[in-house]
């Protein structure tokens, strides 16, 4: 979750990808709260104090007026060694 906030794209596999994509959605949208409430509650999932700062100074605004849908995940392929499903998990695109 932190390092999809610092890099904004990260790979790893689908099911993990998956699972990340719903947390950055709920964090995302707690950003967008923007309360000391909403801040708290966003540092029990990132637990980098730089990143929820960015978080809420920089993404939040972004995504303002989007209603949802921060994210995409884009499948890479097998993994070569374990022959493990890969997937990009990316922000997308907000107002800037």
């Amino acid at each position: 979750m932190t390092d999809l906030l610092r890099y904004e794209k990260i790979i790893t596999t689908e099911a993990k990808a998956r699972e990340v994509r719903g947390l950055a959605e709920r964090v995302i949208t707690l950003g967008k709260r923007g309360d000391l409430h909403a801040r708290r509650q966003a540092l029990g999932f990132v637990y980098d104090k730089k990143m929820v700062t960015k978080l809420f100074d920089d993404l939040a605004p972004r995504y303002a007026t989007r209603p949802g849908g921060y994210t995409r995940i884009v499948k890479l392929g097998a993994r070569q060694g374990d022959g493990a499903r890969m997937a990009q998990l990316e922000m997308v695109a907000g107002e800037s």
